[in-house]
């Protein structure tokens, strides 16, 4: 099985001095998720490029993310069994098998293709989000500024992929008073809030009343994500798009960027913040 990191021989440039030593790389290699259904019926979902570990909870979490299949519909999930695949190829198959029928979505017959560094390529847009999600209840989630001053902190020390590599990013899910629940690390933004969401899916954590931190930037993929998920806030180190704001506003989250150094931007939702 493929680890999270990867060594690697490097030359290492000091002003007019070079050195050579061995670093560590995070490992970026492809995942193929398949869903089985009742009577045997299998399809290939998604290909995706992601930092091995945390794989069932990637595949879970993606599939919730995009309406196929929700907390309780999987029935069980692991890595390929087919006699004539190599032993890499086996590791980066995962096959969730559904208690029940394959969901008939559009999703399924597009066969896409996800990248660790943009995320769903031609995902579903905001008209498609209406017809599946609902706005986010207001009481449930109050955090001060303090709270959210510690949060980008408190991520970063928990990141030890991030601490070896320098090359993962990171989402972290928060309770109101600041605690770090869980953490998952990808090459991908979106790969990591898919582990989080995908673990929280197979354990049965309830996501309400937390607020998820992100690396970088607020895409639309991520805001979706969440939404889908339950989250009712979420931070990011960096900047948000446009659609990530107008998602956010038009279901009740709220959305913070630029989230360091004891300052941010708040872009929808601010009720939820104790000033």
């Amino acid at each position: 099985m493929t680890t999270p990191t990867t060594r690697a021989h490097i030359t290492e440039i000091s002003g007019n001095r070079a050195r050579d030593r061995r670093d560590y790389l995070a490992t970026e290699e492809p995942m193929e998720i398949r869903v089985t259904a009742q009577g045997g019926e299998r399809r290939t979902v998604a290909i995706t490029m992601r930092t091995p570990g945390h794989d069932f909870e990637l595949a879970a979490g993606f599939l919730h993310g995009e309406g196929l299949a929700r907390p309780g519909e999987i029935k069980a999930i692991g890595y390929c069994t087919d006699e004539d695949v190599t032993p890499e190829a086996r590791y980066n198959t995962v096959t969730v098998a559904l208690d029940g029928p394959l969901p008939d979505l559009p999703a399924l017959d597009r066969h896409f293709v996800t990248s660790s560094a943009c995320g769903v390529c031609g995902s579903a847009s905001l008209d498609a989000l209406r017809d599946r999600c609902r706005p986010l209840p207001q009481g449930e989630l109050s955090i001060t500024p303090e709270i959210l001053y510690g949060m980008p902190y408190r991520l970063r020390e928990a990141q030890g992929g991030f601490g070896k590599t320098g090359g993962l990013h990171a989402a972290g899910l928060f309770t109101a008073d600041g605690a770090l629940v869980a953490l998952r690390e990808d090459v991908g933004r979106h790969n990591a809030v898919d582990k989080l969401v995908g673990w929280a899916s197979l354990t049965g954590k309830p996501l309400a009343g937390h607020a998820l931190m992100v690396s970088g930037r607020a895409s639309y993929e991520i805001m979706q994500k969440a939404l889908a998920a339950g989250i009712p806030m979420v931070c990011a180190v960096s900047a948000p798009s446009s659609l990530a704001v107008d998602l956010a506003r038009e279901f009740g989250m709220t959305l913070v960027g630029f989230l360091r150094e004891e300052r941010c931007n708040v872009y929808s939702g601010r009720e939820r913040i104790a000033l």
